[in-house]
């Protein structure tokens, strides 16, 4: 990716790899990840490690639950990946492969599997490095389920400690991800509702025109 590369032109090559229309509840989504992704391009000290591809993934996953059509999803994604320069099919492929890994280990053996994917020295962080901790810390540890998410926040920021992620950071950034994260389940599932309401409407206006029809 050219380091002129503008926002509008990461815009543009989006919109030319997925010409589709987005829901207004996912468009806010795709707004701020197509953002987030331009910026991460142009740092020069960021590295796309495993960390951030776990979170880039979970986010993105988590974000876009209930998207319809459900067959454009990965359209969407890869979109927002190449328009920024970064690989769509290598990103989910590095991320199926974190998590099949951490699957089952304690902590200690996770913090061993995740010692050769901690930020550099002088790397650039990013709040998706959070995410793919915590995502994998879920994964590993079987009494992680994500009810208790305090537990989970603070373990989190015990292994980021020790790989190099600012800590503060870290748990600001995962608070801040469970609360939106419930947010959009709260907002999906009200969509689903008024879907089913009206559906429900049409049904009762067609069985009623039958009536009529009938009598």
């Amino acid at each position: 990716m050219a380091a002129s590369q503008t926002i509008a032109d990461s815009k543009r090559a989006f919109h030319q790899a997925f010409p589709h229309v987005i829901a207004p509840l996912y468009r806010r989504l795709a707004d701020e990840l197509l953002v987030e992704l331009h910026l991460l391009s142009h740092q020069s000290r960021f590295e796309a490690n495993g960390l951030f591809s776990v979170g880039l993934c979970t986010v993105f996953d988590t974000f876009t639950k209930g998207y319809r059509p459900e067959a454009q999803t990965e359209a969407l994604f890869s979109a927002l990946c190449s328009s920024n320069g970064f690989d769509a099919a290598k990103l989910r492929k590095t991320n199926a492969s974190l998590v099949d890994q951490t699957k089952g280990k304690d902590l200690e053996s996770l913090k061993s599997l995740l010692s050769s994917h901690s930020l550099n020295e002088g790397s650039h962080y990013s709040r998706l490095m959070a995410v793919g901790l915590m995502s994998l810390l879920k994964a590993a540890t079987a009494d992680a389920t994500g009810s208790d998410t305090e537990a989970i926040v603070k373990q989190s920021k015990e292994l980021a400690e020790g790989l190099g992620l600012p800590t503060d950071r870290v748990e600001k950034d995962l608070t801040l991800f469970g609360s939106n994260s419930e947010r959009m389940d709260q907002a999906v599932e009200l969509v689903k509702e008024t879907i089913a309401a009206e559906k429900r409407k049409k049904e009762r206006r067609l069985e009623e025109q039958a009536q009529r029809t009938s009598s």
